[in-house]
């Protein structure tokens, strides 16, 4: 689940991981973006796309996205559990962290600077140089696939980003579908590219192991997808397909 299309990155995992997998993808474009809502927004907004996706009965729920865990994870939880295992998502800070630094955190502007935030560089990278840097519209950008507005927002978040950073945390799920946009635009002339750290892949195998499954990349492609927006059965929408992770998902049924 996820406000828009960021949850595509961590789905397009899953399906890698396990190609039989059913996946249901909920979202509720109508109300992107969530970043600038209230916490209670957020809940309530996360609540209604979680509960529509509940109503299919999955094994495990991926909150694929970085906004809604921060507001809405105990609220989940407790809506949910134990019946099913709610899985946030969190900034992949401790792992870029480890690489020893300097390390930028690219995030919205609500995330930028947070509690949540400041308390996860306190604990996981404690001693490391850490740079925030806040991507006004890069999410909205990406969600409507507006090619020239990405550009722009990753350029300008590229020049807020220290020359000589060794590591960029992808701290919004939206923007792991430009991950290599924002590779080209960190990198500097005679340095090796930053490593870009995203949380889609941590996700996607923390969801099988609470789902109680294994990877098996060579099984059968058998899964099915399901896409509901703002609780409708609907498909991938064609922003959607822009992305590789979105082509790959569309390879499947689109709605069952």
């Amino acid at each position: 689940m996820d406000s828009g299309i960021g949850l595509l990155a961590a789905a397009a995992v899953v399906r890698r991981l396990r190609p039989d997998a059913d996946l249901v993808l909920s979202s509720a474009p109508d109300s992107m973006p969530w970043g600038p809502r209230t916490p209670e927004d957020v809940t309530e907004r996360a609540l209604a796309v979680a509960r529509a996706a509940a109503e299919l009965g999955p094994d495990v729920l991926i909150v694929a996205c970085n906004t809604a865990s921060v507001r809405a994870l105990p609220a989940l939880r407790a809506d949910l559990e134990p019946r099913i295992p709610v899985i946030g998502t969190v900034p992949a800070i401790k792992p870029a962290a480890a690489s020893g630094g300097p390390v930028a955190i690219w995030a919205t502007p609500a995330t930028t600077g947070s509690p949540y935030q400041r308390g996860l560089i306190r604990e996981f990278a404690d001693g490391v140089d850490v740079s925030e840097v806040p991507c006004p519209g890069l999410a909205d950008a990406i969600e409507h696939g507006d090619e020239p507005a990405i550009e722009l927002a990753i350029a300008a978040a590229a020049e807020r980003t220290p020359k000589d950073v060794r590591g960029v945390v992808l701290g919004c799920t939206h923007y792991e579908l430009v991950a290599e946009r924002v590779r080209d635009a960190v990198r500097q002339p005679g340095l090796a590219a930053p490593v870009l750290y995203g949380s889609a892949s941590a996700v996607a195998a923390q969801a099988l192991r609470r789902a109680g499954v294994e990877a098996d990349p060579d099984a059968a492609p058998t899964g099915t997808v399901t896409v509901l927006l703002n609780g409708r059965t609907g498909v991938l929408p064609d922003i959607a397909l822009g992305y590789p992770e979105g082509r790959l998902l569309q390879t499947v049924t689109a709605s069952r």
